[in-house]
């Protein structure tokens, strides 16, 4: 008997699921720092290439957990520009669309959060096994729904070669530029008429968020061909987030990790302004994934990591320096549609803190930040913004809740159907002006 699409979208749930419970049983291959597919060899200077050429290509099967499913993928290393502007190779997956239609693609970015870069969506498409990496592998639940709806998906390493967590900018020219390699390769079918759309959630929102901005200037030709952006729990104003998640009882163990991931992708020593006990954290999570820091340090806050006289993180003019330039408020307007969803339920994941100015949110996320950034782009773009506000979800219950009306709201972008819009009735937000260095007490 032939399978509905909804019955082989179960089918593929309960395979994912099934799979991921063998995850301690299963064997793990060679460790990844030792695949020389994703090093640049090349005798031409890596500078001498356009950002989004392709560089080496290879087909293998999708795994999860390590374990080899049927699906096939491609991966491509590409040319791309980290976020000093050097040039950079990086790595992104492709599936192709099972209908073989190649008109249409999603960029799905992943949430893998890490310090690690053998915890890469790539990595664990291609059997590595790691804790960090079971969390891009459980993302295929995200993944079967828009592969059983026709799209082709790119899954880009957003992080990049040195995994540069929370550099906005930088996850914006890795994912524009797995758009370019994709369209660019003869592997995967599609072509520079290929119609794409942006999508991803928590660490993925901020690749997303930031492509979507980025586009315009960065990567023209990629962004005609954009019809819209879906985003859920979005990370815009760094300073605001390391205030609200201070001393939480889940999420604290962001703030290392966002001091970390700044430092090493703008070449930042923040080292000297933290306490003996920040240098022992800053050094323990060099490595760490999200899963790593989440609930791991007790009553962490930023004054226990820093020295006194730097109890105000604005006291730091090399952190002030950071998170300017990671704030998605001072940048660019999509010029395409956005659907934004934002929980404010933080409470129920631990984070109880109201700072003011800034308020509440899912956890880990700014609701008001949200918001003030839905507001600026109603109010400088084309006003085709839709945003949602969950209150009573933390950031875990929205991306359940995010994710099928994402793929609704994505597939009337395809379809051509004129974008809705709550501009003039999103409640206002947050200030997102820059931070401005204070003296040291």
């Amino acid at each position: 008997m032939r399978r509905t699409p909804t019955q082989r979208l179960a089918a593929a749930t309960a395979g994912v699921a099934l799979t991921a419970a063998g995850v301690a049983t299963a064997a793990a291959p060679p460790a990844a720092a030792t695949d020389s597919f994703y090093s640049y060899s090349g005798s031409a200077p890596l500078a001498s290439y356009a950002p989004g050429t392709v560089l080496k290509t290879r087909t293998l099967q999708y795994h999860v957990v390590g374990i080899p499913t049927p699906v096939t993928a491609i991966q491509l290393l590409y040319r791309t520009t980290d976020a000093q502007g050097r040039p950079s190779a990086n790595v992104t997956s492709v599936i192709r669309s099972l209908s073989g239609d190649h008109s249409k693609a999603v960029s799905y970015q992943s949430f893998y959060d890490s310090l690690n870069p053998e915890d890469s969506p790539s990595r664990a498409i291609a059997g590595d096994v790691s804790l960090g990496g079971v969390i891009a592998n459980a993302e295929t639940l995200f993944l079967a729904p828009l592969l059983l709806q026709g799209y082709n998906v790119v899954i880009p390493d957003t992080e990049g070669q040195t995994a540069d967590f929370a550099a906005g900018p930088e996850y914006a020219t890795d994912t524009l530029d797995a758009i370019r390699a994709a369209t660019h390769s003869d592997a995967t079918g599609m072509d520079g008429n290929t119609e794409f759309a942006l999508e991803g959630y928590s660490g993925g929102a901020i690749a997303t968020g930031w492509a979507a901005a980025l586009a315009p200037s960065y990567a023209p030709d990629v962004n005609r061909n954009l019809v819209g952006f879906a985003e859920g729990g979005l990370l815009v104003d760094p300073a605001h987030n390391l205030k609200y998640v201070d001393g939480s009882l889940l999420w604290n163990g962001v703030i290392p990790m966002a001091l970390i991931g700044v430092s090493r992708s703008f070449a930042i020593d923040l080292t000297p302004y933290l306490s003996s006990y920040g240098i022992q954290v800053y050094n323990q999570l060099q490595k760490g994934s999200i899963v790593n820091a989440l609930g791991q340090f007790p009553g962490l806050t930023w004054k226990k990591m820093a020295k006194p006289q730097y109890a105000d993180p604005d006291s730091v003019p090399a952190f002030v320096d950071a998170v300017n330039r990671i704030n998605l408020g001072s940048f660019g307007t999509p010029t395409i549609p956005g659907y934004l969803a934002q929980g404010d339920g933080g409470i129920f994941e631990g984070t109880l803190n109201n700072p003011p100015g800034i308020g509440t949110g899912d956890g880990v996320m700014v609701a008001g930040d949200v918001r003030a950034l839905a507001r600026q782009y109603c109010a400088t773009g084309d006003g085709s913004i839709k945003y949602d506000q969950f209150d009573l979800l933390s950031h875990t219950g929205t991306a359940a809740v995010w994710a099928p009306l994402a793929l609704l709201w994505l597939n009337d972008r395809f379809a051509g159907r004129t974008a809705p819009s709550d501009c003039g009735h999103i409640p206002a937000g947050n200030s997102l002006a820059p931070e401005h260095t204070v003296p040291a007490s």
